[in-house]
């Protein structure tokens, strides 16, 4: 199962490595790419992870989630 996360806030691929990285922290997540132009990560579940899970994780990286698909 894959998820699309559209971020605000990065502005370079520093960013999108801290943003990569805090994902997959994130207990359930095996994988995250993030398309800095696109402003989105794409992330690869080994299980069902809640979206709040997802959110927090990119909150506390200092960016902010506007949707979850």
């Amino acid at each position: 199962m894959t998820k699309k996360v559209f971020i605000e806030g990065m502005t370079c691929s520093h960013c999108a490595t801290h943003v990569e990285e805090a994902l997959k922290e994130v207990c359930g997540i095996k994988s995250a790419k993030v398309d800095l132009e696109g402003k989105v990560a794409v992330i690869e579940l080994a299980h069902d992870v809640e979206d709040e899970k997802i959110k927090a994780a990119v909150k506390d990286a200092g960016y902010e989630v506007t949707k979850i698909q």
